[in-house]
C-alpha cells in the first residue's frame, strides 16, 4: 500500500522541509514489524515527487489485536489495502507536516497552497464511485478512480475491487495532508467498535477550517467514527470542555455479563469457553462469591496472552484466578460437568451453523450447568454500521437478526429444561435494536 504526493510551482522545494525530510537520504523505519520507507522521486526547483511505502506484517497485526488496530483475531485482506491501519503507521513519519510544525524558519509556508496531486491505494470500499467523489470534489479535488485490470482480477473482497485514487488540487501540505488522514478511514470498510479519544480529538484537529462547512459532514463523523452514542456526544459538545469517555463495544459486553453473573444465584463455578487473551474471565475473578473459573481456549497464542494476564491479577485482593485449559465445544470434558455458569461471548458466531446443535447439545445435555449465557452480533444492527453488504468480521460464518437468534435459541432448548430470557448489549438503534444480543438460559428449578 501507498501513498504518493505531487507538488508543481516555484519554490516546491520548501516541502521537504515541511515534511522534516531530507531528499538525499531515504527514510526507513520498522514500526512493530511493519515496514515503512518514504523516498523522493523527483526534487527540483518546479517539481517534487515523494513516495510512502507500507509493508506491513499481518501476523503481527493478528497477534498484537489488544492495539489500536484492533482489525480482527484471523488475517483477512485488510493489511493490504490503503486503510485506517495504514493511516495509523505512517503518522509518525509525517507528524511534523500534520501538525504544521518545521523548523521556524518554514513556518511562513504551513499554509502556503501548491498544486497538489495525492495518489493512493490500493483501496477497498463499499462506498459507490460517486459516494467517493462527493468526499473530495467539494473540497476542490479533481478525483480520478482507476480500477485494477480486469484479467488480473484482483478482488481484495468479494463484492469490491480494487482501485487507486488520485486526487488533483491546490491546498497546503498540512491541509491535504490532514484531509486525507480524515477521509481515507471513511473509505475503510472494517473501521468499527474501536473509538478513544485520540481519535475524536483527531477528527476535531484535522478537520479544523473544512469540515464543518463539508456537505458530507454528518456522512463523514459517522463513518469515521462508527458508534452512534460517541457521534452524537461528539456533536454535543462543540463548544464544552466536557470529557469523552467512550467504551469499546467488547467492554460493554463484559460488563453486562459480569453484572449478570454477579445477580446470579449460582455462580460459584464459571466456564467461559472460547476465552481468548482472557479479558472476560479476568474480570469474573473479582467477582464476589465465584471460587473456580475455567478458561477455554484452543489457541496457544491467546492462551499465553491470558495466562500473562492472570499472572499479574494473582496477588490482587479477592482475585480468584482462572484456570487455563485447551478445549472446544467439540469434545467432552468431565472437568466442566455441572458447573453453575457456561459462557459462549461472541463465540457462535465463529462456527459453521449446521455444527451448531452438536457443540449445544454438549452444553444443555451433558455438561448441564445452572445458567448458560450466549452472546452473538445482531445482524439488524449493520445497517446502523453501513455494513449491510458484509458480516462484521472475516472468520463469522454467519450473522443473525433478533428473531433468528430466539428461534435458533429455543430450537437448541429442545427438551425444555431451562428458561430462556433475552436482552441486548449496547447502544439502542429504534429501529435495528442493538449491536449485541444475549440469551440466558436458567435451569427451570433455578429460575425464580
Amino acid at each position: 500500500m501507498q501513498l504518493t504526493i505531487r507538488a508543481t510551482g516555484e519554490n516546491v522545494e520548501v516541502i521537504t522541509y515541511l515534511l522534516a525530510k531530507n531528499p538525499n537520504n531515504i527514510y526507513e523505519r520498522n514500526h512493530k514489524g511493519h515496514y515503512i520507507r518514504m523516498f523522493y522521486n523527483v526534487v527540483t526547483e518546479t517539481e517534487l515527487e515523494l513516495t510512502i511505502f507500507l509493508t506491513p506484517d499481518p501476523l503481527v497485526l493478528v497477534n498484537n489485536s489488544s492495539n489500536a488496530y484492533d482489525i480482527t483475531h484471523y488475517i483477512n485482506d485488510r493489511e493490504f489495502a490503503v486503510s485506517s491501519i495504514f493511516i495509523s503507521l505512517i503518522r509518525s513519519a509525517l507528524g511534523t507536516a500534520l501538525n504544521g510544525q518545521p523548523k521556524e524558519e518554514y513556518i511562513k509556508w504551513v499554509d502556503h497552497r501548491f498544486p497538489f496531486v495525492f495518489s493512493f491505494g490500493p483501496v477497498a470500499t463499499e462506498l459507490s464511485e460517486q459516494d467517493t467523489r462527493n468526499l473530495f470534489e467539494p473540497l476542490g479535488y479533481d478525483v480520478d478512480i482507476e480500477y485494477a485490470e480486469t484479467d488480473y482480477s484482483f478482488r481484495l473482497k468479494e463484492k469490491s475491487s480494487a482501485c487507486y485514487i488520485t486526487l488533483s488540487g491546490h491546498t497546503s501540505l498540512q491541509k491535504g495532508l490532514q484531509q486525507l488522514f480524515l477521509l481515507i478511514p471513511v473509505l475503510d470498510n472494517y473501521k468499527h467498535y474501536f473509538i478513544d479519544e485520540s481519535e475524536i480529538e483527531m477528527l476535531k484537529r484535522y478537520g479544523e477550517g473544512w469540515l464543518e462547512d463539508h456537505p458530507q459532514k454528518e456522512f463523514i463523523i459517522r463513518k469515521a467514527l462508527r458508534f452512534k452514542e460517541i457521534y452524537s456526544q461528539l456533536e454535543e459538545q462543540d463548544n464544552s470542555d466536557k470529557q469523552i469517555h467512550p467504551i469499546r463495544l467488547n467492554e460493554l459486553r463484559y460488563e453486562k455479563i459480569v453484572d449478570l453473573v454477579k445477580k446470579l444465584p449460582m455462580k460459584n463455578t464459571i466456564v467461559d469457553f472460547g476465552s481468548g487473551e482472557g479479558k472476560l474471565s479476568a474480570q469474573l475473578g473479582f467477582v464476589e462469591g465465584v471460587q473456580e473459573i475455567f478458561a477455554v481456549e484452543p489457541s496457544e497464542t491467546a492462551r499465553s496472552k491470558a495466562q500473562k494476564r492472570f499472572e499479574k491479577l494473582k496477588d490482587k485482593k479477592g482475585f480468584v484466578e482462572p484456570i487455563m485449559i485447551w478445549g472446544s465445544l467439540f469434545y467432552f470434558d468431565e472437568r466442566l460437568k455441572n458447573k453453575d455458569v457456561i459462557i459462549l461471548c461472541e463465540v457462535i458466531e465463529h462456527i459453521d451453523e449446521e455444527r451448531l446443535p452438536k457443540a449445544m447439545d454438549l452444553i444443555l445435555e451433558q455438561y448441564y450447568p445452572s445458567s448458560i449465557i450466549i452472546t452473538t452480533p445482531n445482524k439488524e444492527y449493520n445497517h446502523v454500521y453501513e455494513m449491510t453488504e458484509s458480516l462484521r468480521h472475516n472468520d463469522h460464518r454467519f450473522e443473525w437478526s433478533r428473531e433468528e437468534f430466539k428461534e435458533w435459541c429455543l430450537r437448541m432448548n429442545h427438551s425444555e429444561r431451562y428458561v430462556l430470557t433475552f436482552e441486548g448489549i449496547g447502544n439502542e438503534d429504534e429501529t435495528y435494536g442493538f449491536p449485541t444480543q444475549m440469551c440466558t438460559f436458567t435451569r427451570k428449578e433455578n429460575h425464580s
